[in-house]
């Protein structure tokens, strides 16, 4: 009796196209990150960098990986190379900001760089994946 009714219920929610859009959806609210980074333009990006030490340039990178990436990943746009930058941009984010902080707690009880490991994973995820079948871009191999 149960069985049947599992199954009819697991066929309903099998989306995995579905599925990837949300994700890249919600991965595109990184967005917000790199909008309020350009709020003070790109030489604010780049002054933030200099108090770490890292060359100017890399502000370039902070744009891509904090706001192109992410509008080419909702889109579906070269989306496995989108996701492959908003990886990298995790990495520095976490080498520049969530080092010192990987194996401590925030004031409320969470892991202190759960957001930027969240934001890495799920950019791996895409990598994998692609963008489905709901991206702008119809070809499978440039999704």
């Amino acid at each position: 009796m149960m069985k049947p009714l599992y199954l009819r219920f697991t066929a309903a929610l099998n989306k995995p196209d579905l599925a990837i859009l949300l994700l890249r959806i919600t991965y595109g609210l990184l967005i917000f990150h790199g909008w309020h980074k350009l709020h003070d333009g790109l030489g604010g990006i780049q002054g933030m960098l200099a108090g770490y030490g890292i060359p100017a340039f890399v502000a370039y990178g902070v744009i891509i990986g904090e706001v192109i990436a992410p509008v080419m990943m909702m889109l579906g746009i070269f989306t496995r190379l989108a996701a492959l930058s908003a990886a990298a941009t995790m990495v520095v984010a976490w080498l520049m900001v969530g080092i010192h902080h990987t194996f401590a707690l925030s004031p409320v009880g969470a892991w202190a760089i759960e957001d930027i490991v969240y934001y890495f994973m799920a950019a791996i995820v895409i990598a994998l994946y692609g963008s489905g079948r709901y991206s702008i871009m119809s070809n499978p191999l440039y999704r």
